[in-house]
């Protein structure tokens, strides 16, 4: 629970009556490696923060090559079908624990007692969001203003640990190109 506390100190200020009642509501939950822990057409229900882990965010296909990932969350950070959540309609993607991952949720019908019961409980909502917000925005510019070859730099300069654990399939379609791009992008740089 220190690290979500820690997370949000850095956001606002909790008084103690705050933060006992936040944490109330809080589930740890481990999701073993490789599980899909929400699906496609389902709604989610939780707001969870990552204590350990990486999660990858993707849209399945029948053709499991030619799934889509397009994010990745990691320790210290919020993951959601966060569309889902707050609209409480399915879910257009899945999310699946690529390494063995531990989580705090909340619930939505928690959450919202939260912002309803607490005074920091709607600035911690929104701030979340922000973040959240900033995260998908600055990845649509990437994609967007970067060459394959940039996003694949950017992706290890910020996050140095995803070769160690994420599959390159999974890179490669995250940064929009096939396995064997990926490989050519490789070799140049080594």
């Amino acid at each position: 629970m220190d690290q979500i506390k820690a997370y949000i100190e850095q956001i606002a200020t909790l008084s103690d009556a705050d933060w006992e009642y936040f944490m109330s509501k809080l589930e740890r939950r481990v999701i073993p490696k490789k599980t899909i822990f929400l699906k496609r057409n389902d709604i989610e229900k939780h707001i969870s923060f990552i204590e350990s882990g990486v999660v990858r965010l993707f849209i399945p296909k029948d053709n499991p090559e030619k799934e889509i990932t397009f994010g990745f969350s990691f320790k210290d950070q919020f993951i959601s079908a966060y569309d889902s959540f707050l609209t409480q309609q399915p879910s257009a993607y899945e999310l699946q624990a690529l390494t063995e991952t531990t989580i705090l949720s909340i619930n939505y019908n928690d959450l919202q007692d939260v912002y309803n019961t607490t005074q920091i409980g709607n600035l911690i909502g929104r701030l979340t969001a922000e973040r959240l917000f900033l995260i998908k925005s600055k990845r649509e510019q990437n994609l967007l203003n970067l060459t394959a070859e940039e996003r694949y730099i950017k992706l290890f300069k910020e996050r140095p640990e995803v070769l160690k654990v994420i599959p390159l399939k999974y890179v490669s379609s995250y940064i929009g190109v096939t396995p064997q791009a990926l490989s050519r992008i490789r070799k140049r740089l080594v």
